[in-house]
């Protein structure tokens, strides 16, 4: 009997075991690049030009065979920053198109909308004779405000829908433009020390980043929608983004253009403002479904006080 008793007990330690179920493989995370202020966003550190900050953007997007890149043009800063002039025709040479900001960074939120939307059409000038032929009717409303009030936000969307715009989205962001100043300060002063550890803080919001939209998009949806990411032409953007795409590359992220990005349904009342409007980000999705969530922690550094 225990002889019995050991062939089995043996038998059973040398059976294969049962294989865990495998976990379910999700698409990689598909993210549209885009970057605001062209062509001059922020202060400038010591002998840095504008010219410098885009050519190095630039340089690091096609490293990373990122697909052509929209920047988004307020005409204003070619008046009051002239040598910031180049930058455009340096993106186009590029390869990279350009949509519109407004002509002086006006926010819908704050201003009439008879006046937003001349100012809107004042800053065609400076985009539709870089786009000949192309595709150039995509708004990026300055500061994300889309009208303070229903009555302003609906005829906002009736204007740019009259116009032939589409508005590009922002459903990702990390809020990169608040280092860009601090960055020039620093720069200023030799403040390595300090330099640094914007470096570490900057990469590890872009990774939070990942991971909170991610979160937001598979509560509501139970997938990954392509995410649409704002960025900025800022010193401090300019010498970190080649570790940022690197990062997003680790973390398998496929760059895919703006358009592609938002054919999703997610983006239907964005590429066509004849529709009725929905939420425009992850965020406002939550809030009209009623979802609680954290808000994404903006101020991960003292950014006011850095290098003061």
């Amino acid at each position: 009997m225990k002889r019995l008793l050991l062939a089995a007990t043996l038998a059973l330690f040398a059976a294969p075991a049962t294989a865990p179920a495998a976990s379910p493989v999700l698409p990689p995370m598909k993210i549209a690049i885009t970057f605001d202020d062209l062509p001059s966003h922020a202060r400038l550190p010591p002998d840095t030009t504008r010219v410098e900050i885009a050519s190095r953007i630039i340089a690091a997007l096609k490293d990373a065979h990122t697909p052509p890149v929209y920047g988004f043009v307020n005409g204003l800063r070619l008046v009051d920053d002239p040598p910031s002039a180049p930058v455009l025709a340096l993106w186009r040479d590029a390869g990279f198109p350009l949509g519109n900001h407004t002509y002086s960074h006006m926010s819908l939120s704050a201003n009439p909308l008879d006046a937003w939307s001349a100012d809107t059409v004042k800053g065609e000038d400076a985009i539709a004779p870089l786009m000949t032929g192309e595709d150039w009717h995509w708004l990026r409303y300055p500061y994300l405000a889309e009208g303070e009030t229903l009555m302003k936000h609906l005829g906002g969307r009736a204007f740019l829908a009259a116009k032939g715009y589409r508005i590009a989205a922002v459903t990702m962001s990390f809020d990169d433009y608040l280092w860009n100043d601090p960055y020039a300060r620093c720069i200023a002063k030799h403040d390595e020390a300090t330099i640094a550890t914007m470096e570490t803080a900057y990469l590890a919001a872009a990774e939070a980043s990942l991971a909170y939209y991610h979160d937001l998009s598979m509560q509501l949806y139970g997938r990954d929608i392509p995410y649409v990411l704002l960025m900025h032409l800022g010193a401090f953007d300019a010498r970190m983004l080649p570790r940022l795409l690197a990062l997003y590359a680790a973390k398998g992220v496929a760059f895919v253009a703006l358009d592609e990005a938002e054919s999703d349904p997610f983006y239907a009342a964005q590429i066509d403002p004849r529709l009725p409007p929905t939420p425009a980000s992850l965020e406002q999705a939550m809030l009209a479904r009623g979802v609680n969530f954290t808000p994404r922690n903006v101020q991960v550094l003292p950014f006011d006080r850095l290098c003061r």
